[in-house]
């Protein structure tokens, strides 16, 4: 080729040797529930790849297998993007949010048959991860904030002929994605569709923007007045209490006479920091354990935890699934389960977290936990941890005390 290709030009995709060549059946979900039909990698996994084939085919980035210019994967869920790439012999930056994500990748590696030839280097998601970057593949999230906070890393810091590649299923993408990605690259050009999926090709970065995160705000909670709830772009929910939290919340004094709480999926930190602060206007120096297997949302909570005056009584700990807790070591656990593992609509996310509470809990222990009434979760929790007891209900959300036995 006697050049790169101009913006707004894009090459054509066909299927690779990159993709057709790797046994993508081999991968597995864990730590997620694995189900008929249910599989780790899709067909937006293997566009991406594809996509990435045929720009370096038409000679972008050439050294992107050299030192220092690694290809760079953003929020693979399994290892089937980065796989693949090892195995054909690039070397991969990767950076995930979720640490289910980090565990199931880590698994897929380990348990690979054959030696892969490219070197893996981990990496939180900073600066440094991108550093210089000629080419990232990105899995398309849910959010539009964590997109931005993503593009706004690609663009400041990797190099001045990035190709970002950012790639979902069709039905999970919309014109705002391409906004959002419009904010920090000059060029923006989604791809044709194959399989119900597309990739989106971002070139040309605007460097010198101000970081979009993260931002605060300040919400009246029941019973303690003022909290500044702090968020990243991937932590679910940004700075706002959801109207779920807040039913929990006006019920949740009822519990908060324990010495010690655990918040699960703590997101921004509102339940660990009511949790506290409940505490600390009763006289007591109640601890507070805040989990979350977002990075995003553990360094969101900490900060949270931070504005509010009660790093001194609350843990930020980054968990999956209360993997890092003994059997029976817990009296108290607090839990606005998520229903979506990634873009997918999901609820064995919930059931994986009703079982975990079920094992970490002492009996006695108590699960205090709201859910969207639709989802009829009462069922699920009378199996997993024990007798529930309906505290309240509204037009869309329930909360539910369930009692270890």
């Amino acid at each position: 080729m006697s050049g790169p290709l101009p913006f707004g030009r894009t090459p054509p995709v066909e299927r690779s040797a990159l993709t057709a060549a790797f046994a993508f059946d081999a991968l597995s979900r864990w730590p997620y529930p694995e189900a008929p039909g249910l599989q780790a990698h899709d067909a937006a996994d293997l566009l991406l790849l594809d996509t990435l084939q045929a720009w370096l085919d038409a000679g972008h980035g050439a050294d992107a297998t050299g030192d220092g210019g690694a290809v760079v994967v953003l929020e693979d869920r399994h290892g089937a993007l980065t796989l693949p790439l090892l195995a054909a012999g690039h070397d991969v930056r990767v950076g995930q949010d979720a640490l289910a994500h980090e565990r199931s990748l880590d698994a897929n590696v380990s348990r690979w048959a054959t030696p892969l030839p490219g070197a893996l280097h981990r990496g939180t998601l900073d600066p440094a991860l991108v550093a210089g970057a000629h080419a990232v593949l990105l899995v398309l999230p849910r959010s539009l904030d964590a997109l931005e906070q993503w593009a706004h890393l690609v663009a400041e810091h990797a190099a001045d002929d990035v190709i970002l590649l950012a790639g979902g299923r069709d039905k999970h993408m919309t014109p705002r994605q391409n906004t959002v990605l419009g904010r920090y690259f000059q060029s923006v050009v989604p791809g044709r569709g194959r399989s119900k999926s597309r990739v989106v090709t971002a070139r040309g970065p605007v460097r010198g923007r101000p970081a979009p995160f993260p931002r605060t705000a300040v919400h009246a909670l029941p019973g303690v007045g003022p909290v500044a709830l702090a968020a990243h772009g991937a932590t679910f929910g940004g700075t706002a209490v959801d109207p779920g939290t807040r039913l929990l919340l006006e019920h949740l004094g009822e519990a908060a006479t324990v010495d010690r709480a655990v918040d699960v999926g703590c997101g921004n930190g509102t339940i660990a920091v009511y949790l506290a602060m409940l505490a600390r206007r009763g006289g007591r120096a109640a601890a507070v354990v805040a989990t979350d297997q977002s990075a995003d949302a553990c360094a969101s909570t900490a900060l949270t935890v931070g504005l509010n005056g009660v790093a001194d009584v609350v843990e930020v700990r980054r968990d999956d699934a209360l993997a890092s807790f003994p059997e029976a070591s817990e009296q108290l656990l607090v839990l606005n389960p998520p229903f979506h593992a990634g873009n997918a609509v999901d609820t064995r996310v919930a059931l994986r977290l009703f079982e975990a509470a079920a094992r970490v809990l002492r009996p006695g222990g108590e699960l205090w936990c709201v859910w969207n009434s639709h989802l009829m979760y009462r069922p699920d929790l009378e199996r997993a941890v024990g007798p529930t007891r309906q505290v309240t209900r509204d037009r869309t959300f329930t909360v539910t005390v369930s009692t270890r036995g």
